[in-house]
C-alpha cells in the first residue's frame, strides 16, 4: 500500500538522485584531463617495462610478424620520450585539423554569422513546427561549439513563451537537443575534424596509411540529426509538455526576470537577414562550382584513378571547410558591418587560435600519451589478443558495438569532454575492431552515439548547471532533480532511438559518409 511506505516513484527518484550524486562525487575527484593523460602516460611507461620483462607479445594476423612490447624504461625509450616530444605534439593528427577548421570558424563567429544562424532558425517558425525546428537547430548547433548553449537555451524559452507555450519546455528542448545530440549535425562541424584526427591516429596502429576524413560519418550524422529531432519532438509533445505545465502550475514562480522576457533583439535585423541571404547565395555558388569542376572525368580535382572519393576535395576537406567558413564570415561581416576592414579577418582568426589554447594544452599531454602507447606496441598487442579472444568466442558484431557503446556511455558521465574520452578509448577499440573487420568509421559512429546521449544527465557537465540556472528563472525552487526529471526521458529515448538507427544503418550496409567503407 502507498500509505505503508514510500511511493514507488519517489523511491526510484531518490535512488536515481543518489546515483547521480555518487557520479558527481567520483567525477569531482578526477584530475583535470591534462593530468589524466599525464597519469596515463606514466602508467604506460611502467606497464611497458613490466610486460617487456615478462616477454609479452602477439603475432600479427596481417603478416605473421611477432610484435613484442617495448619498454619505455630503456635507452631507446628514453630517447623517444625526450627526443621526439616536440614531434609527437606537432604530428598529432587532430591538432592541424582543428586549427585549420577553427581559423575559418572564428571568422564566422566573430562576424556574428553563427549567432544569426541559430537565432534565425527558430525566431520565424510556424508554431506547429517550433519544437522540431528548435530541436534540429540545437542538434546542429555544435557548428557554433559551446556558443550554441549560450544562445539557444534562453532563446528556446523565449520563443516558446512568445508562442504561448511553456518556456520551461522550450528551455529543456533546446538544452536536451544541443547536449544529447551534440555529435550529430546536418552540417560538417569542427567536431568532425577533431574526431577524424583522433580515429586516424588510432587506425594507423594497424594500417599506417589509413586516413579517416572529417566527412566519413556525414551521411549518418545528417540522418541522425533529423531522426533525433523527431525523437525530441515526440518526447516533448507527448510527455514533457504536461510535466512542464505541472511545474508552472504547482511550483514556486521565478524571480520575475523570466516573466519579462521577450524576443527583443533576439530577432534578426534587416542587415542580418540580408547577410544570411548573401551567404546562402555564395555557398550555393561555391558548391556548384566545385561540382562542375569535379564533373569532367579528367578533372585535376579528381583522384589518381579519376575517382571523386580520393580527390583533393575529399582529402583536403578540412581546409575547404575552414576556407568556406572564412568566406561566409567575411561576406556576412561586410554586409552587417561587423567586419569592415581587411585586417578584421586575420584578427578574428587570431582570436580563434587564442580560444583554442585550452585544447592545445590538452593535446600536448594527449599526444605524448598516444605516442608512448604506439611506440611500446601495447595498442597492437592488446588489439590482436583482444580481437583473437572475441573472434574465437564468436561474438556478433552488433554485440561488440553495443558493448563499446555501453562502456563509453558510462565513462561519459564522468568525462564529458568528447575529445578527452575518444583519446582514451580510440587506441583500444579502433585497432581491435579493425582486426575484427569493423572499419574505423563505424567505430567512430558508435562513439558519436555514446558520447552525446548521456551528456544531458551528467552533473559533471558545466552546461547542466547553466541550464539549471536558466530553469530557476521560471521556477525558483528548481533543483538538479527538477531538471533531471525533464532531461532523463530525452536521454533514454535518444540513446535507444539513435542506437537502433546505427544498427539498422550497419545491417543495411549503407555508407556512413563519402568514401567510408560500407561496413
Amino acid at each position: 500500500m502507498a500509505s505503508a511506505g514510500v511511493h514507488p516513484q519517489r523511491r526510484s527518484t531518490a535512488a536515481l538522485m543518489r546515483a547521480l550524486q555518487f557520479i558527481e562525487r567520483v567525477g569531482n575527484k578526477l584530475p583535470h584531463p591534462f593530468w589524466l593523460f599525464t597519469i596515463m602516460a606514466v602508467l604506460t611507461v611502467l606497464l611497458s617495462a613490466a610486460l617487456n620483462a615478462l616477454g609479452v607479445s602477439a603475432v600479427s594476423p596481417a603478416d605473421g610478424e611477432t610484435i613484442a612490447v617495448r619498454s619505455l624504461l630503456s635507452a631507446e625509450g628514453a630517447q623517444m620520450m625526450i627526443g621526439d616530444a616536440v614531434a609527437n605534439f606537432a604530428s598529432f593528427p587532430p591538432l592541424a585539423l582543428i586549427v585549420v577548421v577553427m581559423l575559418g570558424v572564428a571568422v564566422a563567429e566573430q562576424a556574428g554569422l553563427l549567432n544569426a544562424l541559430l537565432r534565425g532558425s527558430v525566431t520565424r517558425v510556424p508554431p506547429q513546427l517550433l519544437t522540431f525546428v528548435l530541436a534540429l537547430a540545437g542538434i546542429s548547433g555544435s557548428i557554433a561549439s559551446d556558443a550554441a548553449y549560450v544562445v539557444l537555451i534562453p532563446l528556446g524559452a523565449m520563443v516558446f513563451k512568445a508562442a504561448g507555450r511553456s518556456p520551461i519546455l522550450g528551455l529543456v528542448v533546446a538544452f536536451g537537443s544541443i547536449s544529447a545530440g551534440y555529435d550529430a549535425s546536418l552540417l560538417i562541424t569542427p567536431v568532425d575534424a577533431l574526431f577524424a584526427g583522433l580515429v586516424t591516429s588510432a587506425a594507423q596502429v594497424i594500417d599506417p596509411e589509413y586516413t579517416v576524413t572529417p566527412v566519413a560519418n556525414w551521411y549518418f550524422s545528417a540522418a541522425s540529426a533529423i531522426v533525433l529531432a523527431l525523437i525530441v519532438t515526440a518526447v516533448a509533445e507527448l510527455l514533457l509538455a504536461r510535466r512542464a505545465a505541472a511545474m508552472e502550475a504547482g511550483g514556486s514562480g521565478g524571480d520575475g526576470e523570466g516573466d519579462g522576457d521577450d524576443l527583443g533583439d533576439m530577432r534578426l535585423s534587416a542587415e542580418e537577414r540580408r547577410g544570411l541571404l548573401y551567404c546562402g547565395i555564395v555557398l550555393v555558388a561555391v558548391v556548384a562550382a566545385f561540382a562542375a569542376a569535379l564533373a569532367p572525368a579528367g578533372s585535376p580535382l579528381r583522384g589518381p584513378e579519376g575517382t571523386v572519393m580520393d580527390s583533393p576535395v575529399i582529402t583536403g576537406i578540412a581546409f575547404l571547410i575552414g576556407i568556406m567558413f572564412m568566406v561566409l564570415g567575411a561576406v556576412f561581416g561586410r554586409t552587417t558591418g561587423s567586419l569592415t576592414r581587411a585586417r578584421d579577418i586575420p584578427d578574428a582568426m587570431a582570436q580563434g587560435v587564442r580560444d583554442l589554447a585550452p585544447v592545445m594544452v590538452l593535446f600536448f599531454a594527449a599526444s605524448q600519451f598516444l605516442a608512448y602507447f604506439a611506440w611500446t606496441g601495447l595498442g597492437e598487442v592488446i588489439a590482436i589478443r583482444g580481437s583473437s579472444v572475441l573472434d574465437e568466442a564468436g561474438v556478433p558484431v552488433p554485440v561488440l558495438m553495443l558493448g563499446m557503446l555501453v562502456i563509453c556511455c558510462l565513462m561519459n558521465l564522468m568525462i564529458t569532454s568528447g575529445s578527452a574520452l575518444l583519446t582514451l578509448v580510440a587506441p583500444i577499440f579502433v585497432p581491435m575492431f579493425m582486426l575484427l573487420a569493423i572499419p574505423p568509421e563505424t567505430t567512430m559512429a558508435v562513439f558519436r552515439v555514446a558520447d552525446s546521449t548521456t551528456n544531458v544527465i551528467s552533473p559533471m557537465s558545466p552546461y547542466f548547471a547553466m541550464a539549471l540556472g536558466f530553469l530557476q528563472r521560471y521556477r525558483r525552487d528548481a533543483g538538479i532533480g527538477t531538471l533531471l526529471s525533464m532531461t532523463l526521458p530525452l536521454s533514454v529515448c535518444m540513446l535507444i532511438g539513435w542506437t537502433l538507427l546505427l544498427m539498422a544503418w550497419w545491417a543495411l550496409g549503407v555508407p556512413l559518409g563519402p568514401g567510408a567503407p560500407v561496413r
